[in-house]
This record gives C-alpha cells, structure tokens and sequence, in this order.
C-alpha cells in the first residue's frame, strides 16, 4: 500500500504549482540548456552538456516526488467542531517543565515540517507524543538525551 501524505489545503495547491512550474516552465529551460550543450561539439568531454544532463535528472526526480505525493494525500481540514484534544492542525502551547519556558507549535503532515520554525511532523516522536492530548496533560517525549516533559497549556484550530 502506499503511503498516504497529510497535507494542508496550503501546501496541496503549492504543489499544484510546482508540479504546474516543472512542467509548463523548467522542463523547457532544462531541455534548451541540453540543445545548447550538444551544440558545442563532442559530448565525451562536454562539462555543459553533463551538467545541463545532471539538471535534467533533478528535474525529473523532483517531478516524480511530486507526482508521488499529488497521488497519494489526504487533505488536512480545520474543523472547529472537532473534540479539543491535540491533533493535525492544531497550534499547541507547551510548557517546557525543566525550563519552564512556554513554546508554541503546529501539528503538520510529514510533508509540511519545519522544526525550525514551529511547525512540527505528527510522524515526529514530539508530535506523537502530542497527538490525542489534551489542555491540562502532561507529555514525555522520549528524545536522544532522555525524557523531555512538557504540559500542554493551550489548544487551537487556526
């Protein structure tokens, strides 16, 4: 069976758009630096033509990706009906209990992760851990250097 990817209506139609860009766009640039390469003579020893070549392998790589996900995704819907627990979508406010720092993050799809600005993967050990949870519970995160403890102080639909 293939994997299935969760992604926000957001990031759908910004794959719409590359794939849309790939195709209509870099495909004939990409076609047009092999036609120029070609014409500089012996291919055995032609860097451009190897390099326009290599380009084209990247294209069709990240194409294949693409196509790969736009087969296989489930549309994340916000839907403010929903129980109050933690779960794809939500904006969680976390109590970091050894620092007692507050931290906010989005629980996103594999595809949409971006640590490094809030948006954490619910494939993530953090994210699982958050999954199902709910305002006033306490999460351990089992991380590398040991349990990481949080409680969760704030769930949102955004």
């Amino acid at each position: 069976m293939a994997k299935e990817y969760k992604l926000s209506p957001e990031r759908l139609k910004e794959l719409q758009d590359e794939m849309q860009y790939l195709k209509s766009v870099r495909e004939k640039e990409v076609a047009e630096l092999i036609k120029e390469a070609r014409s500089f003579g012996d291919l055995s020893e032609n860097s451009e033509y190897d390099e326009a070549k290599n380009e084209q392998g990247k294209l069709y790589s990240r194409m294949a990706e693409i196509e790969e996900i736009l087969s296989n995704y489930v549309v994340i819907e916000e839907d403010a009906s929903a129980g109050s627990e933690v779960r794809l979508g939500s904006t969680v406010t976390v109590l970091d209990k050894e620092f007692n720092e507050e931290e906010v993050y989005k629980i996103v799809g594999s595809q949409e992760a971006d640590p490094m600005n809030g948006s954490i993967s619910e494939d993530s050990p953090f994210g699982r851990a958050l999954l199902g949870k709910n305002k006033g519970d306490e999460v351990t995160v089992d991380a590398p250097a040991g349990p990481v403890y949080y409680k969760v102080i704030k769930i949102e639909r955004i």
